[in-house]
């Protein structure tokens, strides 16, 4: 197995003394996307993110979880203009709860 080559810059980019930003997205079919991202490069790169199907099923991913056999901590910066900021407090209750 190859190692993720990933994970040392996700935990720098959640280590770092940056501001953090929490996203919100859906789609039609039920599923939300939630997100809490810093700045790196001039881009918005995803540190946390949570994925809830249809469903209802979360999943967590971070640096210490970067994938699964349901997805994956994104790889891609975000596209912030797609997406509805959220609170902290909003994102950290939906992330206790998953």
């Amino acid at each position: 197995m190859v190692p993720d080559l990933r994970l040392p810059l996700v935990k720098q980019l959640a280590e770092a003394d940056v501001p953090h930003r929490f996203w919100h997205t859906a789609d039609p079919g039920g599923r939300v996307w939630l997100f809490e991202n810093v700045e790196g490069d001039g881009e918005h790169w995803a540190i946390r993110q949570i994925e809830v199907g249809a469903d209802r099923v979360a999943h967590r991913y971070w640096w210490g979880r970067l994938q699964d056999d349901r997805g994956f901590l994104t790889d891609q910066p975000l596209e912030i203009w797609e997406l509805t900021e959220i609170t902290q407090a909003a994102f950290e209750a939906v992330w206790a709860a998953a």
